[in-house]
């Protein structure tokens, strides 16, 4: 209790509505444009080295530096921030926030959702088509009947049809070479799958990023702390451009056309400043600041679904897909040395910003 008056003190002596205002407008256009600085960054340097041998390797090591960015953010900055909220003296102390953890609870249900996502998705782009299985052995079996039986036919009636069997042959070649190239081509290759699957992760973690950015605009624009306010200006800047280097890559990856990429580069762009703006409305008609109960709620609930579809996409979609599943990196060293280098220092920047953001 000690601890909540002492910060009751501390706020009341920096709360200056006009100073804050001022900082929040300053905000709104730096955090804009160090936004479109991180996220088409490498968009572009992936467009400057498409067509060129290293450009395989340059867009996977830039992922690795995401996943690291991203994986930082949720664990580092969201998850914390989150748990904060839903412990403050003033939602903690009643019914029923004390009673359970419920930012790991909603954390949880974050991740879940994301798997479900990630689970439907995949189904719908594999087809619902059903595959029979066959236990081991049981198709070479199947395999050496039907070639014996094949055999004793062809030379059973090698000697009536000696003529015809050519005609035959060739007649049953074509027709198999066609229904092969049918269904070949009703059915997508792996990279194509492969495309698809990136563009929905790139899709899904927007949606988490923009969580996180819509919760990091509305507390700034309802407090009217300036001495909290001054460092965020200059810390939210460099968040804003290792995040949005994080969703860069991942978009950069996915291969998405002009529009689209400039759609979801501006869309990330716009969330935070967007999100000041909103708070600054809310706190007008309202009167709220970013310490009501009911904010804090709103901020520990939102952090905390954010914070596990990030967990999820960077552990699932994102690390374990390239570590494990990726060809490329499993076929050279030296390549999967590079990337867990880039995982470890997109972590370590992120995390770094947490002295100040």
């Amino acid at each position: 209790m000690a601890s909540c008056l002492t910060d009751a003190t501390r706020e009341l002596l920096c709360r200056d509505s006009r100073a804050a205002t001022h900082l929040k407008l300053i905000s709104i256009l730096v955090i804009f444009v160090t936004s479109i600085i991180g996220i088409s960054s490498p968009v572009l340097l992936a467009r400057l080295f498409q067509g060129k041998p290293v450009y395989d390797k340059a867009l996977l090591v830039i992922k690795c530096f995401a996943a690291g960015v991203i994986l930082s953010t949720s664990l580092v900055h969201v998850l914390p921030d989150a748990f904060d909220a839903l412990s403050d003296c003033k939602v903690a102390t009643h019914h029923p926030w004390k009673d359970f953890p419920f930012a790991g609870l909603v954390t949880l249900i974050g991740a879940l959702l994301a798997l479900l996502v990630d689970v439907s998705a995949t189904s719908h782009v594999h087809g619902n088509k059903q595959s029979n299985y066959t236990p081991i052995g049981t198709q070479e079996v199947e395999l050496s009947i039907d070639s014996s039986s094949l055999g004793k036919n062809l030379k059973s009636k090698s000697k009536s049809k000696s003529r015809v069997e050519p005609q035959i042959e060739i007649g049953v070649v074509v027709q198999a070479s066609c229904h092969i190239d049918g269904e070949n081509s009703n059915r997508q290759t792996p990279e194509e799958i492969a495309k698809l699957k990136q563009r929905l992760v790139s899709q899904v973690l927007e949606i988490g990023i923009i969580f996180h950015s819509v919760i990091i605009g509305v507390t700034m624009g309802m407090s009217q702390n300036q001495c909290t306010i001054r460092p965020l200006v200059a810390a939210l800047a460099f968040h804003q451009i290792f995040e949005g280097m994080g969703l860069g890559g991942c978009i950069a990856q996915a291969g998405f056309g002009v529009g689209t990429t400039s759609y979801m580069c501006f869309l990330f762009s716009v969330t935070t400043p967007m999100g000041i703006i909103l708070g600054m409305i809310v706190f007008s008609v309202t009167g709220y600041s970013d310490d009501n109960p009911k904010a804090l709620i709103l901020e520990g609930l939102l952090g905390s679904l954010s914070s596990g579809i990030l967990i999820y996409m960077a552990l699932v979609d994102l690390i374990a897909a390239d570590f494990f599943h990726n060809k490329m990196m499993s076929s050279e060293t030296w390549l999967t040395k590079t990337c867990y280098i880039a995982l470890v220092l997109g972590s370590a920047s992120m995390s770094i910003l947490a002295l100040w953001a």
